[in-house]
């Protein structure tokens, strides 16, 4: 009855190591492949729960998720035959898991190792294709969209890889061009800086000089009209002079001969040299 019960128990262990070693599962994050000898039977397996053959099928799995691949900073001349240093990287995933696993076995080592080649040939070629203004700001999107289709259309067909996306991460200058640059940019900046200032200078000397017109026509308006209300003012003064003289003119020319007076030595220090029969002095006369 042990014997029996030891026997059933060495069963159940046999038949669960090998379930164990015939069912495997595959994520939704997972591509895979059976092969049968190193042979591929079967490149498209589904994600869930899958049955194999122990000892005779062999499964491989990868990583389906979009992949980012850094590549080390390159050298590259543009048309102008311009150096830059240029920091880069791409992103990609698995499109046909067995020309990829033929390519690359399974090797996301070796797959690094076949598109940076083709990486650096294309952004060379694009490089080598633009001046450099069209890669610092100008064509940049242009260059990195036209560059993911051309790499793409080689690297499913070679590597069973899609080139989801190519960027720049920043684009420099060598050293040794560097100080050339800023210094060049420097001058450009203080040049422009002159040219401002020059243009401010003459716009104020507009200001100023159609301010001075200004004050000059406000200055000459002012003297008119107060010579206008000067004027207006003597007229007035006249005919009020003329109006007091016609109704009492010994009064009036005795009130201008005390005015003259007043005037005349309103000073000690002023010297008036007159006859003394003088028409002057009439009032002065008839007062003694």
């Amino acid at each position: 009855m042990q014997s029996k019960s030891f026997s059933a128990l060495i069963l159940i262990a046999i038949l669960a190591l090998v379930g164990s070693n015939s069912l495997y599962i595959v994520n939704e994050t997972e591509r895979a492949i059976k092969l049968k000898f190193g042979e591929i039977i079967d490149s498209d397996i589904k994600p869930g729960l899958h049955f194999k053959l122990p000892v005779l099928h062999t499964i491989r799995k990868f990583d389906a998720r979009i992949l980012t691949m850094d590549s080390r900073p390159q050298r590259y001349l543009t048309l102008e035959k311009k150096a830059v240093i240029v920091d880069s990287f791409i992103k990609w995933r698995i499109a046909d898991v067995q020309q990829y696993y033929e390519a690359t076995s399974g090797d996301e080592l070796v797959a690094a190792r076949l598109l940076a080649p083709r990486m650096d040939e294309g952004l060379r070629n694009q490089f080598g294709e633009r001046t450099m203004y069209e890669v610092i700001s100008g064509e940049r999107d242009e260059l990195m969209d036209e560059l993911t289709v051309r790499l793409n259309t080689i690297t499913q067909d070679e590597l069973g890889i899609e080139i989801r996306d190519i960027r720049v991460k920043r684009i420099d200058l060598p050293p040794e061009v560097s100080h050339a640059v800023f210094e060049r940019m420097n001058t450009e900046r203080q040049r422009e800086a002159r040219e401002h200032r020059s243009e401010g200078k003459e716009i104020a000397e507009g200001i100023r000089a159609d301010a001075d017109r200004q004050r000059q026509v406000v200055l000459a308006e002012a003297f008119r009209e107060s010579e206008r209300i000067r004027g207006e003012g003597d007229a007035v003064a006249a005919a009020t002079y003329a109006n007091a003289y016609t109704k009492n003119p010994e009064f009036y020319s005795f009130i201008r001969s005390l005015e003259a007076y007043r005037n005349s030595f309103s000073s000690k220090s002023d010297v008036m040299v007159l006859k003394p029969e003088s028409e002057f002095f009439n009032y002065m006369k008839k007062s003694q």
